[in-house]
């Protein structure tokens, strides 16, 4: 068995080596200068110094050299009007900024021609690699980027063994079952999202395996697919009051804006929210807290999220081949969901 220690040197490891971020070890090594973002003269002596140290080759710094064109990346989205994608973006342009690149942004309407479409437009300006926020089930964009060596990472959702920075769904879809357990609710109804998208298919089964798990059950006709939007939500949450039997008393979105429009259709159905029903969202817009009842929500990290993107991204750009990263969700807890179960 090989020992340990001829294990390839990574970015990162010359990174942690000189006390320095991803992103600015890399642009130390590949002599990025000028702009206030620039790192300087001392920290590029001490990343070179770490690399020479830790044996990072002359070839492993070449072989990243020859990608190096045009210093711009490629990030596509269903919509930038999305709050949380503007913000992940955000987080994108900071950190690309930060490393020395620039960035250009597309939208796809989670269409998955569109999809291509835009990336082969992408490619055509020749991007270095590309920031993807709306991979889904459907289309085979994915597998064709990585046999045609395009590097890539995923933000927000994810898909296959592709690298990919995202919110742990999962858990979060855990900690709303666990908030409701606690307040004493019984039936409950899930509006999950486009059954394509990671995002809405991860918390709602990390939702409905903990209610499992507490003995618990969700009708099929209270889980509700729709689009991640108000309008979708309404839709959803009417389906749900129209069904037989009483309303739910606790009700999980997995998109806050679904959440507001779900609120809307209790409202004209005379059900009050935080009374009557309880509602969780997720995503934590800044909405969420100025409603007159405010909405609970999951809260991901999505300028992280952005930020970590371009950090993965640097590295596979390098020749490393980092693994996924998921972030830990918190639960604020608000009027929409804080009494006890009538």
């Amino acid at each position: 068995m090989p020992e340990a220690r001829h294990r390839r040197v990574t970015l990162k490891d010359i990174a942690q080596d000189a006390g320095v971020s991803v992103t600015t070890a890399s642009r130390a090594l590949h002599g990025v200068t000028g702009g206030a973002r620039a790192p300087s003269a001392d920290t590029t002596a001490r990343v070179l110094a770490a690399a020479a140290r830790l044996g990072y080759s002359r070839d492993q710094l070449a072989s990243g050299l020859r990608t190096r064109r045009s210093r711009l990346l490629g990030m596509l989205v269903p919509r930038l009007s999305d709050y949380v994608l503007a913000t992940i973006y955000e987080g994108v342009e900071e950190a690309a900024r930060h490393a020395g690149y620039r960035t250009v942004v597309a939208n796809t309407y989670d269409d998955p021609d569109e999809q291509r479409a835009r990336a082969e437009v992408m490619l055509d300006h020749r991007v270095e690699g590309l920031i993807i926020g709306d991979a889904s089930e459907r289309g085979d964009l994915l597998d064709d980027l990585e046999r045609r060596g395009v590097p890539f990472v995923l933000v927000s959702r994810r898909t296959g063994a592709h690298a990919a920075v995202t919110g742990d769904d999962l858990a979060g879809g855990r900690l709303v079952a666990e908030h409701l357990l606690d307040r004493g609710h019984v039936g409950v109804a899930v509006l999950a999202g486009e059954p394509y998208a990671s995002t809405g298919s991860d918390r709602t089964r990390g939702f409905l395996e903990r209610w499992s798990a507490a003995g618990r059950t969700v009708p099929a006709e209270r889980v509700v697919h729709g689009p991640f939007d108000v309008a979708g939500g309404r839709q959803a949450m009417q389906r749900v009051l129209d069904a037989p039997g009483p309303p739910p008393t606790a009700v999980f979105a997995v998109n806050d804006f679904a959440a507001i429009g779900a609120m809307g259709a209790l409202r004209d159905a005379g059900l009050r929210v935080g009374r009557d029903v309880a509602i969780v969202g997720y995503n934590d817009v800044s909405l969420a807290a100025e409603l007159p009842i405010p909405l609970s929500s999951v809260a991901t990290p999505n300028l992280e999220m952005g930020r970590r993107g371009v950090e993965l991204l640097v590295e596979i750009l390098d020749g490393e081949r980092p693994g996924s990263i998921r972030l830990p969700p918190q639960l604020r807890v608000r009027a929409s969901s804080d009494r006890t179960a009538p």
